[in-house]
């Protein structure tokens, strides 16, 4: 199996078979910037690669509960603490939270419900 990588500011980052970081640590918003041009999208027009002011919003919670506990926290605490309806998240991140919003967050990959 090949591994995976990306080119962020001159250093080589290494990811998993499924796109997530391998070390967490080595996250930034350069790094969720490049992670967003395949998983972010806006609602409005459609357009992938897009991040708007409510993507951060879900990055920047799923970033800190991760940093804090370890782990991406469950969907309805996700939607309660940011204000932004699951749809609307499914709109922001197609992948969804665990795929889509907590792989641009830097955080790895959940093993559970998220």
């Amino acid at each position: 199996m090949a591994l995976k990588y990306m080119e962020v500011g001159g250093k080589r980052i290494e990811l998993d078979e499924d796109g997530f970081l391998k070390d967490p640590s080595a996250w930034n918003e350069e790094v969720a910037k490049i992670l967003c041009r395949e998983e972010c999208r806006d609602p409005d027009t459609g357009q992938m690669g897009v991040m708007k002011d409510e993507h951060w919003k879900v990055i920047k919670y799923l970033r800190q509960y991760w940093e804090r506990f370890g782990m991406c926290p469950p969907i309805r605490m996700l939607v309660k603490e940011t204000g932004i309806p699951l749809q609307r998240i499914y709109q922001l991140f197609p992948n969804g939270p665990a795929k889509g919003a907590c792989r641009v967050a830097g955080a790895p990959k959940p093993t559970g419900c998220v």
